[in-house]
Order: C-alpha cells, then sequence, then structure tokens
C-alpha cells in the first residue's frame, strides 16, 4: 500500500488527482497541471513534498564524514547555510542527489529524494560506522515548497522571518503561522522560493495558513505533474531519471557541484580521471521540430545511427514549445546540432539546445 503524507486529507478536500510515486500516494494537480505551472511561473505556488527524506548527520565527526560521503565541499559550510551535492559510488555514479545544510557546528541535515531515503540511509550508515550519529527524521517532518516571484511577498504575511536577508540555499529557524519551521531558501522549479521544514503534527495548520497566503497573492497550490514541467524548463535533473548510478555528475552536466580539490570522497579517483579524459557523453537539451512528446527512453538519431536516449521529456507550458532532455556523445552536444528522436516508432526532427530551457529575470535590488 502507498504511504501518505500527513496532508492526504487536506488534498483530497481540495479535489486533488493522486498518482502513485517512489510508493507514495502524491497529489498531481488539483485544478490541472498547466494552470498550476503557470501559477508558479507568474506568481506562486504550494507544493507538498513531504515525502521526501530527512538525514541527520551529527557528532564530533559529523563534518568529516559529511566531507567524504558527498562531492561538493561541506567545509565551505558556515552554520546556517546549505549546499546542492551529489552521493556517488566509488565509480563515479550517482547514489542520489540532495541538499546538505549545516544546522549547528556538528549537526549537518541531509534532504534526500523519495525513492532513495532507505537505499541513502543504508549507504551512509555502512561508511559512517561508529564516527558519527546518522538519525532517520523522515517520518518526523513534513517538508513545504512555496515557489515562484510572489513566494517572499506571500510568506511574509504569516512568519516574522526576516526574508530578504535569507539568500539563497540559506537556512534559519522561526515561526510560520505560529508554528517552528526550518525556512530554507531552496527549490526546485527554477523560480525564487522557500522550503519549510515542521513538525508532521504542525503541517496541516502551516498548510492552511500558507496557502491562504498564496491564495491572496493569485496563487495556488500545485501538484507533481507541475513540478516535473517546471524542473525540466529549468534544465534540473531528475535522479533517478535523468541520472543514476550507470552515470556520472560530470556527464549530467553537474561538475560546478564537483570539488575534486577538496581532498578525497567517495567516487573522487573516478571523477578526477573522467575530468581528465573528458566525458564520453553528456546530458543536453532538445527542442522537437514539431509537437510530440518524448517520453524516457525514446531514442536519439544522428544520420541513421543510434547516439542516445532521451531521459526526460514534455511540452513546456512557458514556451509552447517541446523539450526534452537526453544523453549524446560529447561532439554532438554543441547547441544547434541537429538530431532525430524516435518517438512510437517514428522519427521526429530536432535539435540540440542550451540549458535551462528557461530562465527567470531576477529582479534589481
Amino acid at each position: 500500500m502507498a504511504r501518505r503524507t500527513p496532508l492526504y486529507d487536506a488534498h483530497r478536500a481540495l479535489g486533488a488527482r493522486f498518482v502513485e510515486f517512489a510508493g507514495w500516494e502524491m497529489p498531481l494537480s488539483y485544478t490541472g497541471a498547466h494552470d498550476e505551472h503557470q501559477a508558479v511561473r507568474e506568481r506562486c505556488g504550494l507544493f507538498d513534498v513531504s515525502h521526501m527524506g530527512e538525514v541527520e548527520i551529527s557528532g564530533p565527526g559529523a563534518g568529516v564524514v559529511c566531507q567524504e560521503l558527498t562531492v561538493n565541499d561541506v567545509a565551505r559550510l558556515r552554520v546556517g547555510e546549505g549546499q546542492y551535492t551529489i552521493l556517488c559510488r566509488e565509480d563515479g555514479g550517482v547514489i542520489d542527489d540532495l541538499i546538505l545544510f549545516r544546522l549547528d557546528p556538528a549537526r549537518y541535515l541531509l534532504v534526500v529524494n523519495a525513492a532513495t531515503t532507505a537505499s541513502d540511509l543504508d549507504w551512509i550508515r555502512s561508511h559512517v560506522g561508529r564516527r558519527a550519529d546518522v538519525v532517520d527524521r523522515s517520518a518526523e517532518l513534513a517538508l513545504l515548497a512555496l515557489q515562484g516571484p510572489e513566494a517572499e511577498g506571500a510568506l511574509r504575511t504569516v512568519t516574522s522571518i526576516d526574508l530578504p536577508r535569507l539568500r539563497p540555499f540559506a537556512a534559519a529557524r522561526g515561526p510560520v503561522a505560529g508554528r517552528s519551521t526550518l525556512i530554507t531558501r531552496t527549490g526546485y522549479t527554477g523560480e525564487d522560493g522557500f522550503e519549510l521544514l515542521v513538525d508532521a503534527a504542525d503541517a496541516l495548520p502551516v498548510w492552511e495558513e500558507v496557502l491562504d497566503a498564496v491564495r491572496r497573492r493569485g496563487g495556488r497550490a500545485a501538484g507533481l505533474g507541475a513540478r516535473d514541467t517546471l524542473r525540466l524548463e529549468a534544465g534540473l535533473p531528475l535522479c533517478g531519471t535523468d541520472m543514476d548510478a550507470t552515470t556520472t555528475p560530470l556527464e549530467a552536466g553537474l561538475a560546478w557541484v564537483v570539488k575534486l580539490g577538496k581532498g578525497d570522497f567517495v567516487g573522487r579517483a573516478a571523477l578526477a580521471r573522467q575530468a581528465e579524459a573528458g566525458v564520453p557523453r553528456r546530458l543536453s537539451g532538445f527542442e522537437l521540430g514539431e509537437p510530440s512528446i518524448a517520453r524516457h527512453g525514446c531514442a536519439v538519431w544522428k544520420e541513421g545511427a543510434r547516439i542516445g536516449t532521451v531521459t526526460s521529456g514534455a511540452k513546456s507550458p512557458t514556451l509552447g514549445s517541446f523539450i526534452g532532455l537526453c544523453y549524446v556523445p560529447r561532439p554532438l552536444a554543441a547547441a544547434g546540432t541537429h538530431v532525430d528522436v524516435e518517438i512510437r516508432s517514428r522519427r521526429v526532427a530536432a535539435r540540440i539546445v542550451e540549458r535551462p530551457f528557461y530562465r527567470r529575470v531576477r529582479q534589481e535590488g
């Protein structure tokens, strides 16, 4: 039986269409994924992402083990700061991508993907041993994502935290709707926004008050359908779909997060070899030349030869075009390269384009 977040009944009351995702019964949409997508791009939207996992690592050795487990440089983090990072195998393959926060001098929180929470936890514990305490907080916590250009304005009405001073990937604890909340300036949509980590028992009152604030700004609740098209427009890979144990962060276009100079970490030797030799393939964006949806697993062709595979595809609600991500050999990953994508036994003309497909306009000041 699929698991449910603490907000399941609230979603049902809103008329949500549900879908099974990573073992969870989650809202796919409420009024329609297209409308919810546009609300986030133009105003704001509120997502329940409580299916995500939370793993706490603490103790005198916590910083050292986090540095060894992840590819980014944990030593750069001050208390109240976070970073996007990746867990890799020894061969450089991606286990999971996550956001890691330093909550106290010797306490770190890892927000991991729902589909890999249990396996991540086993992998982390097997490497940490007795050097630090590892605790799964996933069942204790709920996570809401408030995203969009009006997100800050909406959240200001239900919290006393100085939001303008909260920089991207920073975290601060304070009240939201009168409940203790860890507020982080993070998200997965390409827009400005926040993620709100609260005790599971406080999820419903926080959801209701924040959703009221969102509606006052012209926004709405949003489901996984909009979340997927938003992240695809922003060129953000989905772990398990666009990258996995058979791909490296370098191939996925995430070299900026891999700090080879920080010292040893799991997968460093393999990634260093690949960085020196050059990646054999790259995760690239493409745009179809006619209306059609390229699905995960569709073949990519060039001059009669199969050269790669589609990992994600959709119609872009913002751009109106039909876009996707695919792995192709490095020499063919340049923007402007013409390829064909096989969709339902028919080859559709496409061209490689730069990622992200959509980039928000940042306001001055």
